[in-house]
C-alpha cells in the first residue's frame, strides 16, 4: 500500500483527497503542524512514498520546502508532487518536484501522477 502525504493547508481540499485516496488503496498521511521545521519532522517520521505538497501554503511556502527536502540527505529522494491552481509547473520542477498537477484536477487524474510518480528512480 503506498503511502501518501498530504501537505495540504485548505481543509476542505485535505478531506477530498484523503475521501479520494483512501477508497483507492493509499494510506493517507497529513502533517498536524504546517511550519516548515514540522512539515519536515513528519515527513521524516512518515517516510512517505509520495508527497503531495501545495505551492501556496497559509505558513510557508511549497516551493521553499521542497528545496529544503532536497537538501536533507534522509528524504532528498522522497517522491514530490506539487500542486498549484496556477500553471507553475517549471518553477515548481525547478525547485526540485518530481511532477506537478495543476488544480482543479480530476480524481484519474491525480491517482495516475501518483502511480507514475512512485515508480520513478532515484
Amino acid at each position: 500500500m503506498l503511502k501518501v502525504m498530504l501537505v495540504e493547508d485548505d481543509q476542505t481540499m485535505v478531506s477530498l483527497l484523503t475521501t479520494l485516496l483512501t477508497m483507492e488503496g493509499f494510506s493517507v498521511r497529513v502533517p498536524s503542524n504546517h511550519f516548515t521545521e514540522g512539515l519536515i519532522n513528519s515527513i521524516l517520521k512518515e517516510l512517505p512514498d509520495v508527497t503531495l505538497v501545495d505551492v501556496n501554503l497559509r505558513v510557508g511556502n511549497g516551493l521553499d520546502l521542497v528545496r529544503e527536502i532536497r537538501q536533507k540527505s534522509e528524504i532528498k529522494h522522497l517522491h514530490i508532487i506539487m500542486c498549484s491552481g496556477l500553471n507553475l509547473k517549471k518553477e515548481c520542477l525547478k525547485a526540485g518536484a518530481d511532477n506537478f498537477i495543476q488544480k482543479p484536477f480530476m480524481p484519474d487524474e491525480l491517482i495516475n501522477l501518483i502511480h507514475a510518480t512512485n515508480q520513478i528512480k532515484n
